[in-house]
């Protein structure tokens, strides 16, 4: 039995909510990437999956930006895509960086859910989701979390993986929704 299985009722509507950013940042310290036609097939496997969003920040102002790949096939494949522009500044060495926070449009959706399904996995290891699990719980949502403790550092914090129901590492996904890892030319969130 696949941890899936032990986890989602076969009549359980079921929605994922993925921080994108974070969910790199995960697989990239364990060393594989997440193919997402297998992730969304596991998921439509257990319950009825009813919605797979995916969140990110884009760069809008680059001719070329290195997530626009993934965010189109995601987009045309099955999730609904959240984005917002990026917002670029200097780091403290003066290396131009961006950065795009989707905590609130994710929690609005979070919370947004509990009106029409029964089980959220949130793929984040963000403790800022506590409040928002908890709210969430309380309009009868089960939420899981899907993250990692075993990356150093552990991408999973302490307090959101005592709030949620269930605390899925992401390396025992790892078979069921992972490809070997592969070169990557350039620093950025991974390509389908």
């Amino acid at each position: 039995m696949s941890i899936l299985e032990s986890l989602i009722r076969p009549d359980e509507r079921t929605v994922l909510l993925i921080d994108g950013a974070n969910l790199y940042s995960a697989t990239r310290g364990l060393a594989f990437d997440i193919d997402y036609r297998k992730l969304l097939d596991e998921f439509r496997k257990h319950g009825r999956l009813i919605r797979a969003y995916y969140y990110t920040a884009v760069a809008e102002d680059q001719d070329f930006s290195p997530i626009r790949p993934l965010v189109d096939w995601l987009d045309y494949n099955g999730f609904a895509v959240v984005t917002k522009p990026a917002k670029e500044y200097l780091d403290a060495t003066g290396r131009r960086r961006f950065k795009g926070d989707m905590d609130v449009e994710i929690t609005v959706d979070l919370l947004q859910t509990a009106d029409f399904a029964d089980h959220a996995f949130l793929f984040s290891g963000d403790g800022d989701f506590v409040a928002a699990i908890h709210a969430a719980q309380r309009k009868g949502l089960r939420v899981s979390v899907v993250s990692t403790t075993r990356s150093n550092p552990p991408m999973a914090s302490d307090d959101i993986r005592r709030a949620c129901d269930h605390f899925v590492e992401i390396t025992d996904l790892a078979n069921l929704i992972g490809r070997a890892p592969r070169e990557r030319a350039h620093e950025g969130e991974p390509r389908t």
